[in-house]
């Protein structure tokens, strides 16, 4: 994997880098958020190692604003602060997973490796279609009947995730490792909130509403919209 390592801790990121590079996989350094943003906009990149704080822009910053233009590189964030709430925060702010501080390189080596697994857009069709819903992955754009509905990031993943199987039951505990990469239980509503959110700008205007709530069992989007 070509993989772009923003840390500015240069014994950290000469860690990182040689131990990738040990693996096989071609590293690129950056030691700001800015540089940083600014070679993940470049493209080309399989992964993203960043770190939570960053002189220039914080790294938290650095993944909203790529996932704002529409970059979905999986994104690991290391950071020193690895409590429950700012693990949640970055996850929602658009990383792919966390890593706290200090870590083992196997660890970190074998997350990079689960996310180079995921499908890549140019694996999945460019548009999922439910009812009269229909998401663009490449444009990150979702129409109803052909009206434009504006999602936040992760309320755009979430729709991706139920429509990518319609008619089919996702657990939350399938949404919360699908979605916001937890394996653990974070002990908050935030499936709920999101899909709350989610529901009030995909029926804004219309009758019905394509996601069923099962009760004890998950939530579905209906093929028939």
């Amino acid at each position: 994997m070509r993989i772009l390592i923003v840390e500015d801790d240069a014994d950290t990121s000469q860690f990182i880098a040689r131990g990738l590079a040990e693996l096989g996989h071609q590293v690129v350094t950056s030691g700001d958020g800015r540089d940083g943003l600014f070679q993940a906009t470049d493209g080309g990149f399989d992964a993203m190692v960043v770190d939570r704080m960053l002189p220039g822009l914080d790294g938290l910053g650095l993944v909203r604003a790529l996932r704002a233009a529409g970059n979905t590189t999986p994104v690991l964030m290391l950071t020193a602060v690895s409590g429950i709430a700012d693990r949640v925060e970055g996850l929602e702010g658009g990383a792919d997973d966390y890593l706290g501080k200090p870590f083992a390189f196997s660890e970190l080596a074998a997350r990079l490796h689960a996310l180079g697994r995921r499908p890549s857009a140019s694996q999945e069709p460019a548009r999922l279609i439910a009812g009269d819903i229909v998401l663009d992955l490449h444009r990150r754009t979702v129409t109803r009947t052909g009206r434009k509905v504006v999602l936040q990031p992760r309320e755009f993943t979430l729709l991706a995730e139920l429509m990518r199987h319609p008619g089919r039951i996702m657990t939350r505990t399938m949404l919360l490792e699908r979605v916001w990469d937890f394996d653990f239980d974070p002990k908050t509503n935030i499936v709920e909130t999101h899909l709350s959110r989610l529901r009030s700008k995909l029926n804004a205007g219309f009758d019905s509403d394509p996601i069923e709530t099962v009760r004890g069992a998950g939530y579905l989007i209906r093929d028939g919209g």
